[in-house]
This record gives C-alpha cells, structure tokens and sequence, in this order.
C-alpha cells in the first residue's frame, strides 16, 4: 500500500542533531527532512521479483518484494544482491504507481548489491525524464547524524523513517571478540568483507531490503541492508559506487583475492602489519610463498595497519582494488625476520556457481569452483555436486540412490571434469535402460546404477467395489450418550445423511442412533472405535440390505437400507497434468458436488449446478503456483475452453501449448465464489 507523506511516521526526535545538517528545532528538522525527501523518495522503487529456487529436483518459483534507488538518468537502480538472487522477472513500482520491468546487468554477491537496468523504452512515454537520486560519501557521515531509512516494509511501498547513525565503522565479530564474521547469503554465499556497516536506529524491516540510507542532504549515502529491534545495517555507498562503476564499465565486478585470512597485531604486541591467520591452498598468496602467521607489513609500498577488526576489510578492499595478473610486492615479517615476496593478483571468483535441473535423473546439480572445493573439503573441483533429487525419479530409486552433496565423478565410466562433460554426457545416455555412475560422498568413492526407465510412482491400483451405507456418523460415547439421555446405550449417531443415497430414501435422519446391524450389536463407545460400522457395511455384499436396529426420540424402530456401491474417491478418479504450468486435474466425484452443492451430482448426461475439474495438485514454485491456483479449486475453463471432461482439459492444454500466449487464463470456482487466475508462463524453447 503507497504511504503519503502526511502518513510518515517518525521515530522520537533528539533535541540536537549532529552536523552537517544540525536542527536547532522542530521546524528545522521537519525542513531537512522535507528537502532529502523531495530528493530521493521520487527514486524509491518497490521491487518485485519472480524468483526461481531449486528443490526436490526441480526448479520452483514464487514471489518476493525488496526495495531499490534509481541512481541514473539512464534508469540504474541499485538494491541488494539477496533481493534479486535468482530472480527470472524483476519489477520496479515508482511510489506514483509507475511498473517498469528491470533487467539484472550486474550481481555483486561479495557485496550484497545488485545494479538493475530499467526498460525505460517500454514506458507509455519514453521520453519522459526517470527520477533518480545522487549517491553521496559516506566517508562524511558521523555518529549521531540523522538518517533517513526509505524502502518498502512487508511489501508497503513507499515509506521513509528517521533515525541517528549510530556507528561507521561496524564490524561483526564471534562473542569472544578474536575473529571477524561475515554474514552468509545461504550455502556458504559470504559478504560483508570489504566494507564495514553503518549502523543506524531508523526502523526497517523485511522489505526494506536494498533500500537507500540518505542524509538530510537529500544524498544516498548506504543500502539498507539488515535489521531488527531497533539496530540496523547498511552498506556504505562508496562501496557501492565502486560496483556501479565496474558494472557500467565492464558489464561486472572484478575484485582481486590473495586467499589469505587475516586478524589485528596487537595480541602480538605489535603496532603495525596484519597477522595472516590463513592461507588458502593453491591461492594467489599460497603459490607467492604466504604462510599463516606470517605479519604483512606492506603490499605495494604501502603499509599495512590493522590494530582491530575494523581494519580487517579495509585491507581486503585494498587487495580488491589491486591490478589483475599483475605482480605485488610484499613484505612480511617471519620468524622475527623480514622478507620480500612477490603475489600474482588473481580475480576473485564467485562462491556458488549456477545450478541446473537434469530433468531425465531427476536432479538439480551445480559445477564445483575453487572456493567451494576449499570450504567443502573437496579435492579438487572435477564433477559436478548433486544439490536436490526428485521423489520416484532414477536417482532416487537407484541403489544406493543419489544423495544431495553427492559429487558426480564419472558417468559409463566416462570422467566428468566440468559442467558441460555432464551435459553432454546425460545427453548421450539419454533413452538407454541404465546408467552406471560414479560419485564421491563424503570420503567415499561409490557406484550406483541409474534406471533410465524409472517412471514416477502413479498411485495404488483400483480396488474391489466395496458396499456403502451412504452416512456421516458419529461413536456414542459415554459422555454423547449421557447427554442424549441414553445413558450405556452403545453405537453410532447419525451426523449427517448423504443427499440421493439409499440411506436417505430408506428414511434415516439426522440424529439416529444406530446400535445393531442384521441383530449384532455395534459395540462403539469409544473414538477409536469409528471404523466399526464402515467395516461391518464393508464386509456386506453391494445390493445387499442391511437391516438397521434405530433409535429415533427414545423410540426403538428397525429401518432397512439397500446397500450401494461406495462412490469413486479422489484417488479413483481419471487425471492429467499441464507440464509446462505445472498442476494437474481430475475428474469430480460424488463427495466434491455434495460438499461444493449439498446435493446429489446430476445423472449422466445432465447438466448439474457445477461443471469443471477439481484441481488436484499445484506444484510448489510452479507457475500455476506463483499466479495463484489452489489446489481445491474448481477448474471451469482453460483459456476460455470449457473442462468438464479430462478430454477437453487434454485438448485446451494442447492447444494452448501450441498457441503459446504471454497470459493464460483460468476460470474457477472457490469456495463460494468465482475467480480468474492469469498466469504468465516461460514456454519451453522448441
């Protein structure tokens, strides 16, 4: 919901406010508060995103919200990288309502940053002017100054709250104090080493994600990045103006990375240098002969000081900024002695590669890159590392079956070395009964046999048809039976009568107490025993008549009932699936028109008060699911075609496939009402 300005809300406000925008009043504050707004809220974007995520062997969808700043009259918006991480479809709402789709040029997950590009040409008037704000120096700000915090908050577009900055140079450190952390994205994804955080008191909250941090200048100065009661974090915006630069001039990021670990001196009573606590093997800093506990004194030159941890990412920024390929001059200090040694600055490279389905094993599986062979304790980075398997499918059913963190070594005894062998390799064997593999878990080098020919379980078979008595019952116990004055009286009562069943013909009601069927007692008193009566009607022959011994106002009466087939069940009835929008149909039983309509479906060739398909299952993350399908729903039309039948569904899917629209509509019933969903596929490539 877009908040107007009158609506803003504002933390306690201080007496005094710290330079450069000091507020010797109330007016005065509201003034500077009105000026960095009328600045910079224009530019806010509410960012809506499709994100794809890998589970259970296939890909899933569903939708997220974050925040950004446009920060570019050519429409380049700056946000968080975990905002956008995985998007397929990006959205930007202007706090007028404006929706311009955004494309991801550049991901920056070291940073946590993103730099999105707007569609500007596809505005209804793209020559209008986009509104876009200046990113200041946070090198300026101070403790104390006041802070404006805008972004979109659970999704409520266009808020702005004031807070005081309450730290510059914040670092995150373990309880103890004696090491650096840094925050991870998810599976080992770090950021945070290049920067320290801006800590701050103006209020946000999921949402506000990749937001701007402005001054009463009316300057970005941080993205809002984390927070919660009352404590909140932002990158600072020279970090960010160094991503924006490399992503205009060169479409990416490029950083350089030594591989070493590092930690303040002063513990070994030393005013200068940076103890290496780490050096990664085969990095840039281990091939120069780097060792941990060595103390670099200089890089370049110039020398190194890091007396706390808030130095610790001004020194990887330096290494960071440092030309690729090209040799540094070193000097540490080892064993009391000082020496010179020479680093090759190799690039940074990105914590976890792309992951990908490989539909015919049901799997998703990643390439291996150097630093996750390292964390990971990998040997090297040859195969591929299984991430999700998919239920029923080959490798789940294989023996061993595939596990998620399985590395794929060899397929036919073929060696997997990269991605594309893999590729090319399932490729080859697609179509054939098997497929032996060779994969490494844990410490462990292991064979398997994929069975190509594995198809997904389909369900129980039908069963024998079973009699039916055509009641909701309920056990009498001792306390119902009490309460109805039949106190040790033992049975079932009658909860409900099915309409058109046998059972309401006979004449049965509502609130009968059934207590013999053909003269033997049905000893139910307790919950556990509700299947007695099921299980005796059951074991009768369909046609059959069952002779009810009825309770009904105290009086005894015998009423009988012609016992009928028991209706198809959900798991009976005739299925199908759309693949490409990812739900599946089936056919509308008994128990779905009485629970939809309170009446007894219509006799075959009858047109009845519903006609459509009950929606079965949606696939979680699929694009049914992210429009909005529900499974439950009642599926009147496909695109406009009517689904009475499993055929016409078959039929609209076909040739909706085959027509491949931008939008396809679905009309259903829910609950009581009426719905459209739209969903916006990705159509298959041909």
């Amino acid at each position: 919901m877009r908040t107007p300005l009158r609506a803003l809300y504002l933390l306690p406000l201080l007496a005094a406010f710290a330079a450069p925008a000091p507020a010797a009043d109330d007016n005065t504050l509201h003034r500077a508060i009105e000026l960095a707004r009328e600045r910079v809220y224009p530019a806010l974007v509410n960012i809506q995103c499709l994100t794809r995520q890998f589970n259970q062997g296939r890909a899933q969808r569903f939708p997220s919200l974050g925040s950004g700043v446009i920060v570019s009259p050519a429409g380049h918006v700056v946000t968080n990288f975990h905002v956008v991480d995985g998007a397929t479809r990006v959205t930007c709402q202007l706090p007028t309502g404006e929706k311009i789709t955004a494309d991801i040029i550049c991901p920056d997950a070291p940073a946590d940053l993103a730099i999105l590009k707007l569609r500007l040409n596809e505005r209804e008037d793209a020559s209008k002017p986009i509104p876009f704000a200046s990113i200041g120096d946070s090198d300026r700000l101070i403790v104390g100054e006041s802070v404006l915090a805008m972004g979109n908050p659970r999704g409520l577009s266009s808020s702005v709250t004031l807070g005081i900055v309450s730290n510059t140079e914040r670092v995150f450190t373990n309880f103890t104090g004696d090491s650096m952390e840094v925050l991870d994205l998810g599976e080992g994804e770090l950021t945070g080493l290049f920067n320290h955080w801006i800590q701050h008191d103006a209020l946000i909250q999921p949402g506000n994600s990749g937001g701007p941090l402005v001054n009463l200048s009316g300057e970005v100065v941080g993205i809002n990045t984390r927070g919660g009661g009352g404590v909140a974090f932002s990158i600072p915006s020279n970090i960010v103006k160094k991503t924006l630069n490399q992503a205009l001039t060169y479409g990416e990021v490029r950083r350089g990375w030594w591989g070493l670990n590092f930690a303040p001196v002063t513990q070994l009573g030393l005013k200068e240098g940076a103890l290496v606590t780490a050096a990664l093997p085969e990095s840039a800093a281990h091939k120069g002969g780097i060792l941990a506990g060595d103390v670099v004194l200089s890089i370049g030159g110039q020398p190194i000081v890091v007396n706390g941890f808030e130095d610790v990412p001004l020194l990887y920024a330096r290494i960071a900024d440092l030309p690729l390929n090209k040799p540094a001059k070193v000097r540490l200090l080892r064993a009391g002695e000082e020496r010179d040694l020479t680093v090759v600055t190799e690039r940074m490279d990105r914590f976890l590669s792309l992951e990908k389905v490989y539909a015919e094993w049901g799997i998703t599986a990643r390439p291996i890159t150097a630093p996750m062979a390292w964390a990971w304790r990998f040997p090297d980075t040859h195969g591929v590392v299984v991430t999700t398997i998919r239920p029923g499918f080959p490798a789940d059913v294989a023996k061993p079956k595939l596990s998620g963190g399985d590395v794929i070594l060899a397929v036919m005894g073929e060696a997997v070395t990269t991605e594309a062998s893999f590729e090319a390799l399932v490729k080859k064997h697609a179509g054939k009964k098997a497929c032996g593999v060779r994969l490494r878990r844990g410490k462990q080098d292991m064979v398997t046999v994929l069975d190509l020919e594995t198809k997904p379980p389909k369900g129980a078979g039908q069963e024998l048809p079973r009699a039916w008595l055509g009641v909701q019952t309920q056990v009498l116990t001792p306390t119902v039976a009490e309460a109805l004055g039949l106190k040790g009286t033992q049975g079932f009562r009658v909860a409900r009568v099915l309409p058109g069943t046998e059972a309401e013909k006979a004449g049965l009601k509502l609130g009968d107490v059934i207590t013999h069927v053909d003269g033997e007692a049905l000893k139910a008193s307790q919950e556990q025993d509700g299947e007695i009566l099921k299980r005796k009607i059951e074991d009768m022959d369909v046609g059959a008549d069952a002779k009810l011994s009825v309770l009904r106002d105290g009086a005894k009466s015998d009423i009988k009932v012609s016992l009928q087939e028991a209706p198809e069940t959900a798991a009976d009835a005739e299925k199908a699936k759309d693949e490409v929008l990812e739900f599946s149909v089936r056919e509308m039983t008994y128990m779905d028109f009485v629970e939809h309509t309170d009446k007894a479906p219509p006799a075959k060739g009858e047109k009845g008060e519903i006609q459509g398909l009950v929606v079965a299952e949606v696939a979680p993350g699929g694009w049914a699911s992210v429009a909005g399908l529900q499974a439950g729903d009642i599926l009147l039309s496909y695109q406009d075609q009517l689904t009475t039948t499993i055929a016409e569904f078959k039929d609209a899917v076909k040739k909706t496939a085959e027509a491949r629209p931008r939008i396809v509509k679905l009309f259903v019933r829910r609950d009581r009402s009426t719905a459209f969903v739209f969903v916006q596929p990705d159509w298959p490539i041909k």
